[in-house]
């Protein structure tokens, strides 16, 4: 209840300050019948949550506690609602916005991905490493038959046979660019369905070219449409798994398996938070009839002038962000190494140990199981770093540095993987070596591409999917283009000085993830606020 009683000046004073501390209009609040006197006082009116019930206060500093705060306890329920109804046809408060904004119920809404039964969440986070392995398994499990293709096609032009392998990468590099933002327009769910329907038809559609030209085509068009998992899985994963035990997810999206689109297109859901608060904004809208409900991270923009603003947001976040610059740089130098093996592997056991067309495919293994022990090692250690290194800060924030130091063991594997392919294939030992050293490299590229991948969505969140876009496009440009000089480096250095050569590169990029586990947060810091408007 106002206190009438106050000495006039008093209430002068606290008038006087309140107009300088705000400047918003006056409310006039009646006394109770059983009151003659009136005051006046100039307020800030601030709205309960819980009861919908406003209550008014104007504080300062140094006046007794009767002076600093009026309250309408006592007022009239038709007084208070009066006030608020006049208040909110002069000014727009705070109130009037809040309540017109969808934000999930809670930390605890059973609707917010994050707190989808687990059942569901590793179901939809198994389904899109299953779309993503078989993307990456269309662009690798070409290369063991590609001397027997360029023979059908009769052609022997070493660097067409590694073109038509890597062309697909080229595509991985192109489909970011466009499907992230619309991940980020029209939600995960569509994009994924988009990505595995024009897979499958490009799929089939390399499978009956009938000239090496129409399958260079196709196979572009292939790794444009199955860049869709690369690009979006990350962002599902940062969608519905807490920071804590990201990593062990992480892990399996590298990992995948064999499976029927039409399970995806049974169980996959919809899991971008901006996505469903704007569908539950939408359902608001019509129950209620008021059109000013929106999402919380709507920002007014038409989804044209959206995906105008977004398409160039992973290129912006290449430009302003050295950090993310830096990490695409380096797994790009990697991921080229494993596709410059991709493109080679075949010709040199086939030359160096007498493997035939049968079994030559037989030597990938190598990789592969060296990437299996890369994807069980991170499941198992990553999250047990991070909150180790976050305890150790004294801190309770887990920064995305933490998520590195398994990408300092994967970046000193690779040197020592390729030194030990090139020399054991260039000297002839038992095949079982070259295969050993390319198992090695394996382990090493897949904690590298993990521990990038980790750190890209716990930095980016909400945009990792443009985040990831941009590491995907500059990692697979390179991944496209340096491996066609494989055929001349081998010829010009020999396996052995060559891929010596390509290890001695890998070194010096090894201190890259110690630099940013020092340093990283501060040159993160540098245009964050920038890349925030993105």
């Amino acid at each position: 209840m106002l206190d009438a009683e106050k000495p006039a000046n008093g209430l002068d004073t606290i008038r006087q300050r309140k107009e300088v501390v705000d400047g918003r209009s006056s409310l006039d609040l009646k006394q109770s019948s059983d009151q003659k006197d009136t005051s006046e006082c100039h307020t800030k009116e601030e709205f309960s949550d819980s009861t919908g019930v406003s209550s008014i206060t104007s504080q300062q500093n140094d006046m007794s506690a009767g002076q600093e705060k009026c309250s309408i306890d006592g007022c009239d329920t038709a007084d208070i609602e009066a006030v608020q109804r006049a208040h909110s046809r002069s000014t727009p408060s705070e109130h009037a916005e809040d309540i017109n904004i969808v934000d999930w119920e809670g930390p605890d809404d059973p609707e917010n991905p994050m707190n989808w039964p687990s059942l569901k969440r590793w179901t939809h986070i198994m389904l899109v490493s299953a779309a993503n392995f078989l993307s990456g398994l269309a662009s690798s499990m070409f290369a063991p038959g590609v001397p027997a293709l360029m023979e059908e096609f009769n052609s022997t032009n070493t660097t067409l046979a590694s073109f038509v392998v890597t062309i697909f990468v080229l595509g991985l590099a192109t489909g970011p660019i466009v499907f992230a933002p619309l991940s980020e327009i029209y939600g995960r769910l569509y994009m994924q369905h988009l990505g595995l329907v024009g897979f499958l038809v490009f799929t089939i559609a390399c499978g009956v070219s009938s000239n090496l030209n129409m399958l260079i085509g196709f196979r572009l068009l292939q790794g444009i449409f199955g860049s869709v998992p690369l690009t979006n899985a990350g962002g599902v994963i940062a969608d519905m798994v807490r920071q804590e035990v990201r990593g062990f997810a992480m892990a399996m999206f590298t990992f995948g398996a064999g499976t029927v689109s039409i399970i995806c297109f049974t169980v996959w859901r919809e899991s971008y938070a901006p996505i469903l608060l704007a569908r539950k904004a939408a359902r608001l809208r019509k129950s209620t009839g008021n059109t000013n409900i929106r999402s919380k991270y709507d920002k007014g923009l038409s989804n044209g002038n959206q995906f105008k603003h977004s398409i160039g947001r992973a290129i912006k976040i290449l430009i302003y962000s050295p950090v993310v610059l830096t990490l695409s740089i380096y797994m790009g130098l990697v991921y080229a190494y494993f596709y410059l093996l991709f493109t080679t592997l075949t010709r040199v056991f086939e030359d160096n140990y007498g493997f035939g067309s049968s079994i030559v495919g037989l030597s990938y293994l190598g990789v592969g199981l060296g990437f299996l022990m890369g994807q069980m090692s991170y499941a198992r250690l990553g999250d047990e770093i991070l909150r180790r290194m976050t305890k150790k800060s004294g801190s309770s924030e887990m920064k995305p540095e933490y998520r590195l130091p398994l990408c300092i063991v994967g970046g000193m594997l690779v040197p020592v993987g390729l030194f030990w392919y090139g020399w054991s294939a260039e000297k002839r030992i038992h095949w079982i070596m070259p295969i050993i050293g390319t198992g090695i490299m394996g382990m090493g590229n897949c904690l590298i591409f993990v521990s990038i991948q980790s750190y890209s969505v716990d930095a980016f969140e909400l945009y990792a999917a443009s985040a990831l876009a941009a590491n995907t496009v500059v990692r697979s440009v390179m991944a496209a283009v340096l491996p066609l000089a494989a055929p001349d480096l081998y010829r010009a250095l020999g396996l052995g000085w060559g891929n010596s050569l390509l290890a001695f590169l890998a070194l010096a990029i090894v201190p890259v993830p110690v630099l940013l586990i020092r340093h990283g947060e501060r040159i993160r810091g540098w245009n964050m606020e920038r890349i925030g408007r993105l």
